[in-house]
């Protein structure tokens, strides 16, 4: 098994979440239909939103295809691996690469629970008994 190290995404802006969040949710889409979904919480013209998927492809956040004359932009990666890269990189700048340190350091603040814990603790036993 290789063990491929990814690039660091880079932060995301405000709309550039709310953009991201619409792709993830609704899958791949054109700029227009874009705009058009977040008119009523974001107006933005139509320059707006191409040079905001232009940055998040930019970034690494998003591919597209041609169809026609129209790029069709989709997520480069699911939402949850993008989360979990953007926690790695909280644990290795904050927690000096330790997972246990960050999860500690919720459960002083509150972050996490008790039934949170016991539900990741079970998922860590069912992982283990998978293990041959």
């Amino acid at each position: 098994m290789t063990n491929i190290r990814q690039a660091r995404l880079k932060n995301l802006g405000e709309v550039e979440q709310l953009v991201m969040d619409y792709v993830w949710t609704h899958g791949p889409s054109s700029a227009e239909a874009c705009r058009e979904a977040l008119a009523s919480s974001r107006p933005m013209k139509d320059s707006t939103i191409r040079t905001v998927l232009r940055r998040l492809e930019e970034k690494g956040y998003l591919s597209h295809e041609i169809e026609g004359r129209t790029f069709i932009y989709k997520a480069a990666d699911a939402r949850q691996n993008v989360a979990v890269r953007a926690v790695k990189g909280i644990i290795d700048r904050f927690c000096g690469g330790s997972a246990e340190q960050l999860v500690l350091g919720m459960v002083d603040n509150a972050v996490l629970n008790r039934k949170q814990l016991e539900r990741l603790a079970r998922k860590i036993a069912e992982r283990e008994e998978e293990k041959p």
